[in-house]
């Protein structure tokens, strides 16, 4: 099988980035997330990886923070086996092979059309697992999910790429179409927008991060359904022994900045 050509720019190109990531972290000595999946896919693409800005320390931060989600996700499924998942700007992540839910569970990956296209050349279907091509902005696609079950919305790598008032309007609208459900995402302050050139994948892809989130209140003022379950400095995961010592260190000094430790934050929002 010849190796599939992938040609994307802007923020679609960052997917590659994070694919290669965790493709770093499986063939690691000691790996985080372990996921094989994604080595075997980077195997199939024709790109040059190496122009990602992704390196082995960077990988780790890729593989703590995925780990992170992923576990969020795996609480909400152990006790909603029949729940909705909509995992949006899923990109090429291996999120629902990785965790293999039942096949009780409705998985959606959401993403442009062409990302949708490529995961279907590059990764197995599986019970359970449905892939809809949409920008996640244009609110139609929402009609192809039912709305029965509680659902549980992924959104790691993806708000902070949306328009402010798009991003508002698409929480929004889940809210008001779901019975109940979880919100689980990574966000960045606007100390963390001003700062977005040091983040070499974001760089080399030539993307730009336009919505930054000013804590928990802005996003609880969004609908009056929400309530802030969880929010969690990137610096304060579990994982960040792992790096390079130097990286290590300034992590750890970052970590002492109030304004800089709210730069990046995990949210779990309930509704």
């Amino acid at each position: 099988m010849a190796p599939e050509k992938v040609r994307l720019t802007g923020e679609k190109a960052t997917l590659l980035a994070t694919l290669y990531g965790r493709a770093l972290d499986a063939r690691s000595p000691d790996p985080i997330l372990g996921d094989d999946l994604a080595a075997d896919v980077v195997e199939r693409i024709d790109h040059d990886f190496t122009k990602t800005g992704m390196n082995a320390a960077l990988a780790v931060s890729v593989a703590i923070r995925a780990r992170f989600i992923d576990r969020w996700v795996a609480e909400f499924l152990a006790t909603h086996p029949e729940a909705t998942v909509l995992h949006l700007g899923c990109g090429l992540d291996t999120r629902v092979h990785r965790l293999d839910p039942p096949p009780t569970v409705r998985w959606y990956d959401v993403d442009y059309p062409d990302v949708i296209e490529l995961r279907r050349r590059l990764f197995p279907e599986r019970p359970g697992h449905r892939l809809i091509g949409s920008s996640v902005t244009e609110l139609r696609w929402l009609e192809q999910v039912p709305a029965r079950a509680p659902v549980l919305v992924v959104a790691e790598g993806l708000l902070y790429y949306l328009d402010p008032g798009e991003g508002r309007a698409l929480i929004r609208a889940i809210v008001e179409r779901f019975p109940g459900g979880q919100f689980v995402f990574d966000a960045v302050s606007p100390l963390g927008l001003r700062t977005q050139k040091l983040n070499r994948p974001v760089r080399k892809a030539d993307a730009h991060l336009v919505w930054g989130i000013d804590g928990p209140g802005e996003l609880l003022a969004i609908h009056p359904r929400l309530r802030c379950l969880s929010a969690v400095s990137a610096f304060d995961i579990e994982g960040f022994d792992r790096l390079p010592a130097p990286h290590r260190v300034a992590a750890r000094i970052a970590g002492l900045l109030p304004a800089v430790k709210r730069a990046a934050v995990f949210y779990r929002l309930g509704f």
